[in-house]
């Protein structure tokens, strides 16, 4: 499974993207559990801590806006992290 990370999330987890390998049958939630699982520096100041910015952030499933968390992925599914964007 990959994650992409945008704006602050990108900040925060200090990458674009990276790759998870985890069992077959695996949710985003538990995705997500893995993502908080890694160690990572401090984010820049003014960046929030990367849990605050996942507890706020939608996500996509392979372009979709997935809510369900129990969604379950596979090997090459692609997550993105959306935190909430201001503008207009």
């Amino acid at each position: 499974m990959n994650v992409r990370y945008f704006a602050a999330a990108r900040a925060a987890a200090g990458l674009d993207e990276e790759k998870f390998d985890l069992p077959e049958g695996a949710t985003v939630a538990e995705l997500l559990e893995a993502v908080l699982s890694v160690e990572r520096p401090e984010p820049p100041a003014g960046t929030p801590p990367l849990p605050r910015i996942l507890s706020r952030s939608s996500f996509l499933l392979n372009e979709v806006a997935v809510r369900d968390q129990s969604a379950v992925l596979g090997p090459d599914d692609v997550v993105d992290v959306l935190p909430p964007f201001a503008g207009g």
